[in-house]
């Protein structure tokens, strides 16, 4: 059985990227402590650490990047750290252990205080989501993150995440979130990464590309509805009883504290009026559409997204979709989900949505509650995946 591997992990692009030592790290055979400031013009290059505690804060990480929650964080990684030019640009890059990886990526998408058999699925998850974007990216090396077709008057888009140039992942919503050591020295995420060392989900013998999104609210998502037209027959769009609750005390345990300030994502309701959303699709599209007349759903999943949507303008129209270009185009940031249904109101529109994410695999919260109301992180995983099998990679 193999050893578990490292990942490369791209934390932040800069201009300028400060960097502070907190303990010995050696680079082209010198040693480097204290703050130190590097800009795209510097060399390349790899800092290695002297010893098994040494770490580095860098300054300012952005995470929810393009989404309501965005904001910048100092943020501490053990490892080593790797610098990259890339056009003007510096790309701070963590190196380190999988299973060290992991126990800060489920403490980061979710609180280290969730339920222990929430935290083992989720371990369980996100160990097979890596390991099945390293196989897929090292097979498509050249392949774009985006993906377009644009045909007339439609507009087709959805977003890979294996085609990181310099790295395997990133450390934010785009992959999965990683925030260092801060949410690696969780008891409780230790020990489910711990207690699920090296499994993985697998279907037919091949590691599962496991999605999770935060609520499905109430119906989970078809793969293809989001991505590319492949079928995965584990990610299937059915009815999730548990993703619906009030219970505050559990949303306060198992939601970090950006995301608690989220309040009302099962279900949502957005307005605008015929001005702002003419602006704002013109802004967000490239196309300026007039004022908008109709707001037309041509094409809804099983979970009842909306795939493409056609945008009625007094100047012209277009059909959009997938899920996520839909929800870029109609918010500021990403509406809460494609699954909503349309109002027109006087001098305006009005959507009434569900969950909070695209819905496919793991509901993040739906799995939770299971936790909380005594299932195992076993059970957890055959309702969200079902079919799936699990395997032990290390």
């Amino acid at each position: 059985m193999k050893a578990e591997g490292q990942v490369r992990v791209g934390i932040a692009k800069k201009k300028q990227l400060k960097v502070i030592f907190h303990s010995a790290y050696m680079s082209d055979g010198k040693c480097f402590v204290g703050e130190h400031l590097f800009s795209s013009d510097s060399a390349e290059r790899l800092f290695l650490p002297a010893d098994d505690d040494a770490s580095f804060t860098l300054e300012n990480v952005v995470i929810g990047v393009d989404f309501h929650w965005e904001r910048a964080e100092n943020q501490t990684f053990c490892g080593a750290l790797q610098l990259l030019d890339e056009s003007g640009f510096i790309w701070a890059v963590n190196i380190l252990p999988v299973e060290t990886y992991l126990t800060s990526v489920i403490s980061s998408e979710m609180n280290a205080h969730a339920p222990l058999e929430f935290l083992k699925a989720h371990a369980v998850i996100s160990r097979s989501w890596l390991l099945a974007m390293m196989q897929k990216s090292r097979q498509n090396e050249q392949e774009s993150p985006l993906h377009e077709q644009q045909e007339g008057d439609s507009v087709i888009r959805w977003y890979g995440c294996d085609s990181h140039r310099h790295f395997d992942v990133c450390a934010d919503d785009h992959c999965q979130r990683y925030q260092g050591i801060a949410r690696q020295s969780s008891p409780s995420a230790a020990a489910a990464v711990h207690a699920t060392r090296g499994m993985v989900l697998e279907y037919d013998g091949t590691i599962c590309d496991a999605r999770f999104s935060k609520c499905c609210g109430g119906v989970t998502e078809l793969f293809e509805s989001c991505w590319e037209n492949v079928q995965h027959p584990y990610l299937i769009a059915q009815a999730d009883p548990y993703c619906n609750t009030q219970d505050k005390r559990l949303l306060s345990r198992i939601l970090n504290s950006y995301d608690q300030e989220t309040s009302h994502f099962y279900r949502w309701t957005v307005s605008y009026t015929d001005s702002e959303l003419a602006e704002l699709i013109q802004r967000k599209s490239g196309i300026d559409f007039g004022r908008i007349i109709d707001l037309l759903p041509l094409s809804r999943s099983l979970s009842g997204r909306i795939v493409l949507l056609k945008i009625v303008g007094e100047k012209r129209s277009v059909v959009v979709g997938k899920e996520l270009e839909i929800r870029k185009w109609l918010s500021e940031s990403h509406l809460y989900s494609s699954a909503f249904e349309v109002e027109k109101i006087s001098g305006g529109f009005r959507l009434h949505g569900k969950g909070w994410g695209h819905g496919v695999g793991l509901c993040q919260i739906g799995a939770a509650v299971m936790a909380d109301e005594g299932k195992t992180f076993q059970e957890i995983l055959q309702f969200y995946y079902p079919g799936s099998k699990l395997g032990k990679r290390w």
